[in-house]
């Protein structure tokens, strides 16, 4: 072994190069204090590891990197720790860049002779900044995608070679499919290139002037081996043991793929980002340009950092360099605390985020499915499922008047501004139109019967019945109106609600109930077929006990407990049709027209939808009501009844 080694030190000279790099001499001793630049070479090797794994199995394109990352994150084995090493140790490469930072700038070792080395640090860091901007792009998801563009938008502020430079790193004047490419070459090739080449550099320099000590009498002098490795060592096992708690216990986020038509207001830069984030949300920033605040400001602070070591020449120079840098990081702290603190009280970003994790989890089912990812990739995931578009339809086109469990069907309450409260301040929107939460359910059947009034209440908001209220009063005459107070049905919940409550009646009650949700043929409701076909004969022949009042539902729904299958070209003279009530074909009809002569004829004050939703919407909206969609056990928006009730009353008292 030794001849071996021997001939080896013959031709490479090896033992010169371990002994110039082991036994650097420390004055002072070995100390914690300096593993912070050991750490940073240690995070980023397994940077380059992990990267090298995760290569093999991305694919860098608009169609398929999201397709990509789904595999290494579901399917391919310890994929998902891969990853979550990789993106934690780039966070960690961070933090470890600014407590290096820091220990220099306190220590003074980027005073002469050492500036250049410092210098050097500084474009090391600009570098891992570059890298984690680019790596936040590559999973092509949702929240990736829209906060790089919102990096590459502040490229274009740049003055005089903004749009330029935004142009050639995005690959051309629009966002899209060249930018992931670009950003990936960068990731994957120009910045680690760059990051060796000035590493060693870095390296090199640093070897040339050795340790900065502040007090060389601190202990006896030693060498880098084995006294200051074996603290290195230690600090970098501590590093990764944390960095695989995250992974394993945390992993990395993937939300749902990126969606150009689609807004993503849960979008937020990496938190050591944050800062930045929340200083240009400032009034006074935002009067100046996205320039003054995205590139000027950091221009100054870094051009600061770049001169320290020139500050330090002056007397008490090396001292204003500490204070500022104090005064930095507090404000960077307090900046991001800032952010965090806004973000957790703000009610639509929490709704967002809500919802983004809703996307995200919805999509890895859609994923699993037997038919998996289709060819045209995993948006369409999303964009043809009802579970996910149907709430967004909703919100869009029937938000404005209905409710859907208290709110907008997208878990957030309808707000509005009125003029007596100052400041623009929003308050609860009051509904004019039934809440659809329940629709079509034995719930809503049950309200309809024996609390019609209640029921439509909601009605009475409208602007339109406010109008036809006050014509009455002035006795004018009226068109014909819904009045959830009067009208036949209103009259007749009265002595329903009296009569179908008592005993001998619960059953046939109940009976009704199941035959009027069994129209709408939707299989989460579980219809008992006995008793609903007693109640096909309840509502045809009105056999229920409450004594003279005629209660067939024949008596103006005329076709109901009669035919089996809906007639479109049926006139129920402005009673609304009954048969397959709330089931899709019933809701197509109804949302197009419900003017027809199907529905409320004159009586209807609804909008028709039939120019002002595709097919596409309608079909998604009416698969969303009736539950016809891949199964899910991805929670739902949780019901704001309460809560809207409780707003609205709060309104109403003043």
């Amino acid at each position: 072994m030794n001849q071996l080694l021997h001939w080896l030190d013959d031709r490479t000279g090896y033992r010169e190069l371990l002994h110039e790099a082991l036994y650097e001499r420390i004055p002072g001793g070995a100390r914690w204090r300096y593993v912070w630049g050991s750490t940073l070479v240690f995070t980023f090797a397994v940077q380059v590891i992990t990267g090298l794994f995760l290569w093999t199995a991305y694919s860098p394109s608009a169609q398929t990197a999201w397709e990509s990352v789904y595999f290494i994150q579901e399917v391919m084995y310890l994929g998902s720790i891969v990853r979550g090493i990789h993106h934690f140790s780039a966070t960690a490469m961070v933090v470890l860049m600014a407590l290096h930072l820091i220990q220099v700038i306190c220590d003074g070792a980027y005073k002469a002779p050492r500036e250049i080395n410092f210098w050097l640090g500084l474009i090391l860091l600009q570098i891992v900044l570059g890298l984690s901007l680019t790596g936040y792009l590559l999973p092509w998801d949702q929240k990736g995608y829209y906060a790089t563009k919102v990096s590459t938008n502040i490229m274009g502020a740049t003055p005089l070679v903004g749009p330029a430079l935004q142009t050639l790193v995005q690959g051309g004047p629009e966002y899209g499919h060249h930018t992931l490419t670009r950003f990936f070459a960068m990731h994957a090739g120009l910045l680690p290139g760059l990051l060796i080449v000035f590493l060693a550099l870095h390296i090199y320099v640093f070897r040339r002037h050795g340790i900065t000590a502040t007090d060389q009498h601190h202990a006896p002098e030693t060498t880098f081996w084995p006294d200051q490795v074996l603290k290195d060592a230690v600090a970098c096992l501590g590093v990764l043991a944390v960095v695989l708690l995250l992974a394993v216990f945390k992993g990395a986020e993937l939300s749902g793929p990126a969606n150009p038509a689609e807004a993503y207001s849960a979008a937020r830069p990496e938190w050591y980002f944050l800062f930045l984030f929340r200083f240009l949300r400032f009034e006074w920033v935002e009067h100046y340009g996205l320039a003054f605040g995205a590139i000027y400001v950091p221009g100054v602070l870094m051009t600061l950092l770049f001169l320290m070591p020139l500050i330090a020449w002056i007397k008490g120079g090396h001292n204003f360099n500490r204070a500022f840098l104090v005064l930095l990081m507090i404000a960077v702290a307090g900046l991001t605390v800032s952010a965090w603190y806004d973000d957790s009280h703000d009610p639509d970003h929490q709704s967002a985020i809500a919802e983004a994790g809703r996307d995200a989890e919805r999509v890895r089912e859609l994923a699993e499915r037997p038919s998996k990812i289709p060819v045209e990739g995993a948006t369409a995931l999303l964009r043809d499922d009802p579970f996910t578009q149907g709430p967004r339809i909703f919100a869009k086109n029937c938000a404005s008047c209905h409710r859907y469990d208290g709110h907008n069907g997208r878990g957030q309450m309808v707000m509005e501004q009125i003029n007596e409260v100052k400041n623009g301040e929003e308050v609860a929107s009051f509904p004019t139109a039934t809440d659809l939460g329940n629709f079509a359910t034995r719930d809503w059947w049950k309200s309809v019967i024996l609390d019609y009034g209640q029921h439509f209440a909601p009605l009475k908001q409208a602007a339109w019945y406010t109008k036809i209220k006050a014509a009455e009063a002035k006795e004018e005459e009226v068109d014909e109106y819904i009045d959830p107070d009067a009208g036949e049905m209103a009259e007749a919940s009265h002595e329903f609600r009296e009569k179908l409550t008592k005993e001998e009646n619960k059953e046939s009650l109940a009976a009704l109930l199941e035959y009027l949700v069994s129209q709408s043929g939707r299989d989460d409701l579980k219809i008992d077929e006995k008793l609903a076909e007693k109640g096909k004969t309840i509502a045809a022949e009105g056999t229920l006990k409450v004594g003279q009042l005629d209660n067939s539902c024949q008596g103006c729904h005329v076709t109901f407990g009669v035919e089996d299958k809906l007639d479109p070209q049926a006139d129920n003279f402005g009673y609304p049709e009954l048969t397959e009530y709330g089931s899709a074909k019933w809701l197509k009809l109804f949302i197009t027209d419900p003017g027809s002569d199907l529905f409320y004829v004159d009586k209807n004050r609804m909008p028709a939808y039939k120019d002002k939703m595709t097919p596409r919407e309608l079909d998604l909206l009416v698969r969303w009501m009736v539950k016809d969609y891949f199964s899910t056990n991805v929670e739902d928006y949780k019901s704001r009844k309460e809560e809207l009730q409780n707003a609205l009353k709060a309104r109403q008292r003043g």
